[in-house]
């Protein structure tokens, strides 16, 4: 560890690897507000945040947690559950543009994270984004589109 009178200690969030403040500045200097997707292993948090002096501000959120109550009954973190999450904050939300937050998830083209952005594209809200990084079609319709279409009528 460095010593002597000009070093500086980092942030705690920044030492245990939670939060990037350059990426997070950026996002906030545009003054829009911010569509946050977190994906765990067996879950996805989809948010849309609002910066505030005070600190951030959730206006809306959705969560796979949220399909099994509506009767999802597939695994709530495959691509399929990712897109309807998105699909429900869309519908959800009242706002109309944004912008993604990935916070420290790497970019992978066809994940999780852009099946939900597809998903809040579909509902009506505007984000910018490069098509080519969202999956496919069939890739989210997964084994069973007409149960996609199903839950898609039951989110409104």
């Amino acid at each position: 560890m460095a010593k002597g009178p000009t070093y500086k200690v980092k942030y705690r969030r920044h030492r245990k690897n939670k939060t990037d403040y350059k990426k997070r500045l950026k996002l906030l200097l545009s003054g829009e507000k911010r569509l946050v997707i977190r994906r765990g292993n067996n879950n996805i948090v989809a948010q849309i945040v609002e910066f505030t002096p005070k600190g951030d501000k959730i206006l809306s959120s959705f969560t796979s947690q949220n399909l099994k109550k509506l009767g999802w009954k597939q695994h709530p973190g495959n691509l399929t559950s990712a897109y309807l999450v998105g699909y429900g904050l869309g519908k959800k939300s009242k706002i109309k543009k944004a912008i993604l937050d990935t916070g420290l998830h790497k970019i992978i083209k066809g994940s999780a994270i852009f099946a939900c952005l597809k998903g809040v594209v579909d509902a009506g809200i505007d984000v910018p984004h490069d098509k080519k990084i969202l999956p496919s079609e069939d890739r989210i319709k997964g084994k069973n589109p007409e149960e996609l279409e199903a839950m898609k009528k039951v989110i409104k």
